[in-house]
């Protein structure tokens, strides 16, 4: 199959309603292997969204890390679960990121430092975190086939909904610098709450997906899909709080 060109994606995600987008963060999940075959791979795709946003535009991915190894905020790779994209992101020149062991994001462009500093140390994905700033900053989520559990948003959601038990954790991360830190936040590994039904994370997407809020074209081989961060979050409080609490 003859890899896609860039002039070919620019289109696609202008298309797509990128461009329209151009003075707001955009947060990315994708899978490279669902876009398919690119002239430049991770970086060419990239180099693609870049171009289509345009220079007034702000990119955003979770990086993570490696919990079993000590962690540097400059340069511990992205965790494997984010994909080679968020790595290939993270080297990219320009990019800033983060120094938080358990939330750390990359940024490109001129709403970078607002997005990244200062978010706080425990519960990282609530109050003062990358995620509201994001959201207040009216961002928009660009998914590029990206598995149904992974909207990010969903985190802020749960700080946000109003639900008489959410699980919290503390736990300790390795530091390169000062060692052991203990960091508490709600339980964003298995869920604030049980859900009858299994992973509610897929199940609010799927069911945001159905109401026709997002935007659909095809960017490669996969359906891209393009949506307000703001509508998302609105969307997944009252999802929880009615779905959860009954």
């Amino acid at each position: 199959m003859k890899p896609l060109s860039k002039l070919k994606l620019v289109k696609q995600l202008k298309d797509l309603g990128l461009a329209q987008q151009a003075t707001s963060p955009l947060m990315i999940h994708a899978s490279l292997r669902e876009v398919g075959p690119i002239e430049g791979s991770a970086e060419g795709l990239l180099d693609a969204i870049v171009e289509a946003l345009g220079p007034k535009g702000t990119l955003l991915m979770v990086l993570g890390a490696d919990e079993a190894v000590p962690f540097d905020a400059l340069t511990s790779p992205a965790h494997q679960d984010m994909g080679i994209l968020a790595e290939v992101f993270r080297q990219r020149k320009g990019v800033k990121v983060n120094d938080h062991a358990a939330a750390r994001f990359a940024a490109l462009g001129p709403l970078a430092d607002h997005l990244l500093y200062p978010i706080p140390l425990h519960d990282y994905y609530g109050s003062g975190s990358v995620l509201e700033k994001f959201s207040q900053a009216r961002g928009w989520v660009l998914r590029l086939g990206a598995d149904v559990d992974t909207v990010t948003l969903t985190h802020w959601a749960e700080y946000l909904a109003d639900l008489p038990y959410k699980r919290r954790v503390r736990l300790a991360y390795q530091r390169a610098d000062i060692g052991e830190q203990w960091i508490e936040s709600l339980d964003d590994t298995y869920g604030i709450v049980e859900w009858s039904e299994g992973d509610y994370f897929a199940q609010i997407w799927l069911d945001y997906l159905a109401q026709g809020q997002v935007k659909l074209a095809a960017v490669g081989n996969c359906q891209a899909e393009l949506f307000a961060a703001q509508s998302f979050v609105t969307f997944a409080v009252r999802w929880l709080e009615t779905q959860i609490a009954s």
